[in-house]
């Protein structure tokens, strides 16, 4: 009998490279396959499409107000930024339409939902009110509201088939706590005060987890809190002459502190969460503080010139934010690219920098696991 034999080097390297080939094109199709019969999302200011506009345009509320929206809808949207929010891209990339507002009457919420509304907070009503801080909560929206607000949603869209309709759903839940930390912070606590609440607040944010996991949920993505010491709103505020108070990079440090103690304690707590479901539920960790503080320590990378200064608002100095003359303000103008900037007005990102995001997101440079998966 005689011997085979083996391949020739060029032979070799051939059929590495066949087998490179469809191992990516097996990866690609996988990814491209991966869809969601509905996107469902909970939150604030930064993902809200609409829901505190639903009865019209209150024109006290300056972003119902040009130049918000300018960049892709070319009018405003109640959008807090120039134009998309990271849900609207998640939506775009699934394949369902922009998520309509869970308040607008006689809408069709089968492909999806947005409970999401600006001023939103993790902790109820009564909470504030113990601190002393109702005066600070200008909105009532909790997610014990939003939970409601989905419960209605799911029974007119999927009855008594929520399970398994929901097991097929994208489900965004945040991020929360960052109005909840406003509130304190605006209110004369200082951010040690402010973690004193923290773990009531995580707690919070992981019983709401919970809630949509019982009602069929399979994929939620859980959100952190961003670096809020580096947002113009709290530079300008807060602001201080020494420089021990701020980071390498400008940044607030004793804020950015608070964040990053809210965020460790989520994902402790998200840790114990996927032990508990196993493989009955994906539990994602979104990391919107890595991805904002890489956008402010490498701007150019992501096509950035101008990380600490509000695109929007009629401020002036290093960060071009003050309360009185914010974006929607008379007078109050947009700069020539928003894309060039990191901040919209001071408060929210700009659609250049939520894109950014997503896709971080979806490819798991800033999601654990990634959103998208084989």
């Amino acid at each position: 009998m005689g011997t085979m034999s083996s391949p020739s080097v060029p032979a070799q390297k051939q059929q590495l490279l066949l087998c490179l080939a469809v191992l990516l094109l097996a990866g690609a199709a996988s990814a491209q396959a991966q869809k969601y019969n509905a996107v469902f999302n909970f939150g604030d200011s930064i993902t809200d499409t609409g829901n505190l506009c639903t009865s019209g345009k209150p024109t006290e509320i300056t972003f119902t107000q040009p130049p918000y929206g300018e960049t892709y809808f070319g009018t405003p949207t109640c959008r807090c930024s120039d134009g998309r929010v990271i849900v609207d891209f998640l939506s775009t990339k699934f394949g369902v339409p922009f998520l309509p507002p869970s308040k607008a009457n006689g809408t069709d919420f089968k492909q999806g939902a947005n409970m999401a509304i600006t001023g939103a907070t993790a902790m109820d009503a009564p909470f504030f009110r113990g601190l002393g801080l109702s005066d600070k909560i200008w909105n009532n929206g909790p997610i014990s509201f939003q939970i409601q607000w989905f419960q209605q949603i799911t029974a007119t869209v999927c009855g008594n088939d929520c399970m398994r309709y929901l097991r097929d759903s994208l489900v965004v839940f945040g991020e929360f706590g960052g109005n909840d930390y406003n509130a304190m912070l605006f209110g004369n606590y200082n951010p040690d005060q402010a973690s004193r609440y923290t773990t009531k607040i995580v707690n919070t944010i992981i019983r709401g987890v919970e809630k949509v996991v019982a009602m069929g949920a399979r994929d939620v993505v859980v959100p952190g809190v961003l670096p809020i010491g580096c947002f113009p709103i709290y530079l300008t505020v807060y602001g201080t002459n020494s420089s021990a108070d701020y980071d390498s990079l400008g940044c607030l440090r004793k804020f950015n502190d608070l964040s990053t103690f809210h965020n460790n304690l989520l994902q402790a707590k998200i840790a114990r969460l996927r032990k508990r479901y196993g493989r009955a539920a994906r539990i994602m960790y979104a990391d919107f503080y890595s991805a904002v503080y890489d956008m402010v320590q490498n701007p150019s990378k992501y096509g950035f010139n101008a990380v600490f200064e509000a695109c929007c608002g009629s401020g002036g100095g290093k960060y071009n934010y003050a309360n009185s003359a914010r974006c929607g303000m008379p007078g109050a103008a947009a700069c020539a690219s928003p894309a060039d900037h990191l901040s919209w007005d001071g408060i929210h990102l700009t659609e250049a920098a939520y894109k950014q995001i997503t896709d971080g997101w979806l490819s798991g440079a800033y999601c654990s696991p990634p959103i998208l998966h084989t």
